[in-house]
Formats: structure tokens, C-alpha cells, sequence
């Protein structure tokens, strides 16, 4: 049986940089942008840690818009109801928030957050940071333009247990060289859509879909299952790989890779679904010195049902298993060696109050968002800085471009393109539908 190791004194030694944070005695002026599940999530956490004042809420959701300000209000020392808006740029106009959550679905992180830098205010966003590479740029650009402090929601490269693995077996040297990863997802396929009907009046659609290409509303899509529209997110590649290919990358300290290849698609999704992202892919993130392999399988049964989506590190001395619930690591000789992860809902019962709270994340979400505070405080770059965060985002934007090309991409990330191949490079901005305009570099 694996030897168990509980991290309740060394996951806190591990994460003690990341809670050092002293919030500042007047309450920030916050405003959140998209008041859903994580947008809520997020908020709630924020004002766990640091005292707040929420000044705006922004939803094209109104029912959601209502609920969200009722729960703030009664979870805020004020006890006031924060504002509601449907339009952002107006909750930025009116209230001004000092910082600004943005946690939308992907399709919409780029502006809002664009705006809100060009406002003053730092922002914590939720990845991936963009729909597509050029988003990705331009936010990057905004951020350092405006001299804004910008926190990508990445929190694993805040999470206790995880960087107590880190800790043990990577930064120790104890799991040797390491030159093959792999990162995985192996959760079933989204169920189908019903018929496109008109949408509620409480919900603005047109809004809803914005710069996106169009596609009519379905119940069910909204609130949580937008991510099975490849008009609206980048399917798990966008939604789960990010995640762990950024904490192989905080791991190992890699950059951009220098190839990035891809196949899948929808292998086993019926001819008519109106489930249009891919179910099935294998990309290879070439860093060199290091291979990353990422594996999609939305279907069939997972090699291992305890770490259904994480990420393996193969080293010459043994192999760490992450996930987000634990660690394992197997070393060539000796004993093997367990960790969970840290549970802090006696010192935050209130996590249990709101029912979608990932109680998994809450410690790691917790510690990201006192790195962002310290981060503003000490004018330094956070953990997941945007930068990072287009990194780890474009990886799999690329691995998806890739994919749907059926060839290998050789990136120049000095040039912030693909090498040699024009379609390629067509292929790194969407076309943005009417009224709005795609942002670059040049022009935020």
C-alpha cells in the first residue's frame, strides 16, 4: 500500500510565498464581469481574503444578474446590493472598479478585459485568456501598455498539493531529468442540444454571442455547456489541457515550444450532432529537451479512473502523477509516496453555503487570488501572469489549428507566428462578427 503523506503543515510551508499577502485596510472597489459559476466563485473567494467592497455586476443574464447581487449583498460587510449591468463598458464607466473579474465564457475574455486595463483597474481572468492566438497577443499588449497587473486563472500553480509535489520531487531533484510529460482528460462526451428555439426574454443572446460567428440559441447551452460550441470555447483542449500542459510548464520552467502537431477530431460524435467540438485528440508539444503529450478521450474507459485528468512527469528516477484531487509519486526504488489535497472547509465554512464551489480548488483559488493581491501591492508579475497564460492558452489554440489543418506547425514565438505557412497564420484570428472589431497588438 502507497506510504500517505497529508499536507496540512507542508502544503502550507509549500504555499507560504503565496500567503504572505497583506490586504490593504481600505476595501477594494471590485466589479465582476460574468456572474455565473466561477464568476460567483471567484468573487466569493476574493472576499474571503481581502476586505471588498463589490461596486458592479455585468451579465447579459438578468435572472443571473439578480442572484448573484443578492447573494453579494448578503455576503458583503457593507450588506449593500452592488449594481447590475448588461453592458461592461458601462459597470467600468460609472463605478470604476480597482479590480476586475472577468470570467465570462471564453469567447468573451478578450475585450473585458482590454477595457478594463484601458479603465485603470487590474484584472483576474479566467482561462484560457482567449478564443484565439491573436486575442492572446493583444492581451498581453493591453496589460503592459496600461502597466496593469493581470492574473490568469491558473490556479493550479498556486494549489498546496501540488506544489508541495513540486517541492518533493521536481525542485529537489529527488524524480531526476525529465524529458517526457503527459498531460490527459478522460471524461465522457456532452450530450446533445435540444432544437434552437427563441431565447428567454431574461437572457440577451445577441450580446451573449457577440464577436462570435452566429449560432442560435439551444436550451441547455447557457448557463454551463457553451463550452460543446466551437463557436463559444476550444473545446477541452481549451478548457482542460491549459491547465495542466501551464503546470508542466511551471514545473519543468518551459517557454513556448518549437512544434506543435495534432490529430483528432469528433471520431465518435453521431454525423448530425450539434455537439461541434472534437471528442478525441493526441498533440505533441515539442520544447526541445522535453516532449508534452496531450490525450482526449471522450469516450471509452480511463487507464486509470483516479486521475481521469491531470498529468504525468517521467523522470530518470521515477514518475509524479498529478491531479487535481492528488498526487502519487512511484520511484524506481524505495516506497512510493501519496498527497491530497488541502481541505481548509473548517477554516472557510462558507464554502459549503454556495453549492458549486469546487472544494478541491477553493484552497489553491484562495492562494492565486493572495498572490494577485501581493502581486498589485509589491508591482511585480503574478504566478500566472498573461503572459504565461497566452503561453499555456496558444499551446492549445495551436494544437486545435494543427488538428484541423492535419499538419505540424513550426512556431516562431519571437514573431508570434507560424513558420512558413500563410494559411497557418490566417488561421491565429477569428473573423469578429459585426459591431465588434478584433483587437491586435498594434491597435489596444
Amino acid at each position: 500500500m502507497n506510504r500517505r503523506v497529508f499536507l496540512s503543515g507542508a502544503a502550507a510551508s509549500a504555499a507560504s510565498p503565496l500567503l504572505a499577502a497583506t490586504p490593504a485596510a481600505r476595501p477594494l472597489r471590485v466589479g465582476l464581469i460574468g456572474a455565473g459559476w466561477y464568476g460567483k466563485t471567484d468573487l466569493l473567494h476574493l472576499m474571503q481574503v481581502a476586505p471588498v467592497e463589490v461596486v458592479g455586476l455585468c451579465d447579459v443574464d438578468r435572472q443571473m444578474l439578480d442572484a448573484a447581487a443578492s447573494l453579494i449583498a448578503q455576503r458583503q460587510t457593507s450588506g449593500k446590493r452592488p449594481p447590475t449591468y448588461g453592458d461592461h463598458l458601462e459597470m467600468l464607466r460609472r463605478e470604476g472598479p480597482e479590480v476586475v473579474l472577468v470570467a465570462t465564457p471564453d469567447h468573451w475574455h478578450c475585450l473585458p478585459m482590454i477595457d478594463a486595463v484601458r479603465s485603470g483597474a487590474d484584472v483576474y481572468v479566467q482561462k484560457p485568456i482567449s478564443y484565439d492566438v491573436v486575442e492572446g497577443q493583444a492581451m498581453v499588449a493591453a496589460a503592459r501598455k496600461y502597466g496593469r497587473t493581470v492574473q490568469v486563472g491558473l490556479q493550479r500553480r498556486s494549489t498546496p498539493h501540488l506544489l508541495d509535489a513540486k517541492k518533493r520531487f521536481v525542485d529537489s531533484g529527488k524524480i531526476g531529468g525529465i524529458h517526457h510529460a503527459e498531460v490527459y482528460a478522460y471524461y465522457g462526451r456532452p450530450g446533445e442540444f435540444p432544437p434552437p428555439t427563441e431565447p428567454p426574454e431574461h437572457l440577451d443572446w445577441e450580446r451573449y454571442v457577440g464577436p462570435a460567428s452566429w449560432r442560435d440559441y439551444s436550451p441547455k447551452i447557457h448557463p454551463r455547456s457553451w463550452r460543446a460550441c466551437g463557436e463559444f470555447s476550444n473545446g477541452k483542449t481549451g478548457d482542460l489541457c491549459v491547465h495542466f500542459l501551464d503546470v508542466v510548464r511551471q514545473f519543468l520552467g518551459l517557454g513556448w515550444p518549437r512544434r506543435i502537431s495534432a490529430t483528432g477530431g469528433r471520431l465518435v460524435a453521431p454525423a448530425d450532432s450539434n455537439v461541434n467540438v472534437h471528442d478525441t485528440q493526441n498533440a505533441q508539444f515539442d520544447f526541445g529537451h522535453t516532449q508534452v503529450i496531450w490525450t482526449q478521450r471522450d469516450w471509452g474507459l480511463p487507464p486509470d479512473p483516479q486521475y481521469r485528468w491531470g498529468a504525468t512527469l517521467f523522470g530518470e528516477n521515477g514518475t509524479l502523477r498529478l491531479s487535481i484531487h492528488s498526487w502519487d509519486y512511484q520511484p524506481k526504488n524505495g516506497e512510493p509516496e501519496h498527497g491530497d489535497w488541502l481541505d481548509e472547509s473548517d477554516e472557510f465554512p462558507e464554502d459549503k453555503q454556495h453549492q458549486e464551489t469546487e472544494l478541491f480548488a477553493a484552497s489553491g483559488t484562495r492562494a492565486h487570488l493572495r498572490d494577485f493581491l501581493a502581486a498589485r501591492t509589491e508591482q511585480r508579475r503574478p504566478a500566472a501572469d498573461i503572459e504565461e497564460g497566452h503561453i499555456s492558452t496558444a499551446c492549445c489554440l495551436l494544437a486545435n489549428l494543427s488538428m484541423r489543418l492535419g499538419r505540424g506547425l513550426q512556431w516562431d514565438a519571437a514573431a508570434g507566428r507560424v513558420v512558413d505557412d500563410p494559411q497557418a497564420n490566417e488561421g491565429l484570428a477569428r473573423a469578429y462578427r459585426s459591431p465588434w472589431e478584433h483587437p491586435t497588438p498594434e491597435t489596444v
